[in-house]
């Protein structure tokens, strides 16, 4: 059914005509089915409404037209959903919660992603999208699987949470292929800079300023790997660099707070006990943040203890 803004009305029961162009998914729609549109020859554009919670299998596979992706509601994209869309540019996914294998593969258009709320990103999710040049996650983010970039030859950034486990040892070719990869942001960096600059040694400071920006010096002199080597090399160098950076803030946030209970003891006895709580106490606080290290617990409990 045609709308009278020229787009079909996809009620998903019937076969779309090859002439359409533009798709909107009916408001009774909440899975697009496996194969929906897959091979469909025309279509440019597809809007759902915020109650679409899963693209099916195969829903836009090989649509070579498909320019512009709208679903605000979608949690799930199965796999190879919109592989070898060539043409696709444009993917707004507010919700989008599980990438799985090959969702978006061979998507050689696509310039960028914006994924706030993903948490899994599974095998070949982005394989061979040669135009990517940025992803950016949120952090919700927990785990990055094999090859899930390999083949992104242009991806120079990407914005990943300060978090163990995004990439393990089964997974260390996440990035092979992705020589052009130098940059890593983290979503907590803000948090993480004011953290830093409330640290009460200068050195401390000194040491985590230097760990912060050394992901990108790294970076541009590590391979990437191809398909004839077995060398993790930039995933590698980024779950290093993570666990030097947790392991850093964890331990110098301890120190830190217990640099602070020596203070508290020895003002209580010349200020008098209003004074300490409300004015010098909160001065010296560091931000309220919990940075997830595997295991770095123990250690902030015996600095502390310290």
């Amino acid at each position: 059914m045609m709308a009278a803004d020229g787009y079909y009305i996809y009620n998903g029961r019937e076969a779309v005509p090859d002439y359409v162009t533009r798709v909107r998914i009916d408001e009774s729609v909440t899975v697009i089915r496996a194969r929906a549109f897959c091979r469909h020859p025309n279509i440019k554009v597809v809007e759902c409404h915020n109650r679409v919670k899963t693209v099916g299998g195969w829903a836009f596979f090989i649509c070579p037209s498909l320019r512009r992706v709208i679903i605000p509601g979608v949690e799930v994209v199965k796999r190879y959903a919109f592989a070898s869309c060539t043409a696709l540019a444009i993917v707004e996914c507010d919700k989008l919660e599980i990438i799985e294998e090959s969702a978006f593969s061979d998507c050689t258009s696509l310039g960028s992603i914006n994924l706030p709320f993903v948490k899994i990103v599974e095998h070949s999710a982005f394989s061979s999208c040669e135009a990517l040049t940025k992803i950016k996650f949120g952090g919700k983010l927990e785990s990055i699987r094999q090859w899930a970039f390999s083949g992104c030859t242009s991806l120079e950034r990407i914005t990943i949470p300060l978090k163990d486990g995004l990439i393990t040892d089964d997974n260390v070719h996440v990035f092979r292929g992705c020589e052009n990869l130098k940059h890593v942001d983290l979503v907590e960096r803000s948090i993480l800079d004011d953290t830093i600059d409330a640290l009460q040694m200068e050195d401390w400071k000194t040491d985590m300023d230097r760990d912060m920006l050394s992901i990108d010096q790294i970076l541009p002199n590590t391979s990437a790997g191809d398909d004839s080597d077995d060398v993790g090399g930039k995933a590698l160098a980024i779950r290093m660099w993570i666990s030097s950076v947790l392991r850093k803030i964890i331990r110098y946030k301890a120190q830190h707070h217990s640099l602070l209970n020596e203070a508290a003891t020895t003002l209580q006895h010349a200020l008098p006990q209003d004074i300490m709580m409300n004015n010098v106490l909160p001065f010296l606080e560091l931000p309220s943040f919990t940075f997830e290290g595997g295991g770095y617990e123990e250690e902030e409990e015996e600095a502390t203890e310290r």
